[in-house]
């Protein structure tokens, strides 16, 4: 069995590789965790006014400095930090359904990261390196 491979099924840590974060530095972790303190106050107070769709999010994110990232059809990055977007859809009772609510990724430094949601139920912030394939953001699953 492999170290760390949950259940013990064989591949386990090859399979979901992608599901975890890359590592930051110290002073990366320390910079990503300054940035959270910044998002945290605005996501609460979103919440609080329940105004959590991701035009308002960004809207009220984009003036504590953040530029929106761009990215080319061949999804490579033009520039700016901030994505802000619907929460990742979910198969329920038998179809697609997309919650209300955002997803937050701000790229700190290329291995930091701050990531957050506010949904009707809750928000939270958090900071983690990037994943391999989806940047600041957790796949929804693996492949």
């Amino acid at each position: 069995m492999e170290p760390g491979a949950g259940d013990g099924a064989p591949h386990y840590n090859e399979n979901n590789g992608s599901r975890r974060p890359g590592a930051m530095s110290p002073a990366s972790a320390t910079d990503a965790a300054r940035e959270a303190d910044r998002i945290r106050p605005v996501l609460k107070r979103l919440w609080g006014q329940k105004k959590w769709d991701p035009a308002t999010v960004r809207a009220a994110l984009l003036p504590l400095g953040y530029e929106e990232e761009r990215t080319g059809s061949n999804g490579k990055s033009h520039g700016g930090t901030l994505t802000v977007r619907a929460m990742n859809s979910r198969f329920s009772e038998g179809r697609e359904v997309t919650p209300e609510g955002a997803l937050v990724g701000l790229r700190v430094h290329d291995d930091a990261c701050v990531t957050a949601f506010v949904q009707k139920s809750n928000y939270q912030v958090t900071t983690n390196g990037p994943y391999p394939e989806t940047g600041c953001f957790e796949p929804p699953f693996g492949h």
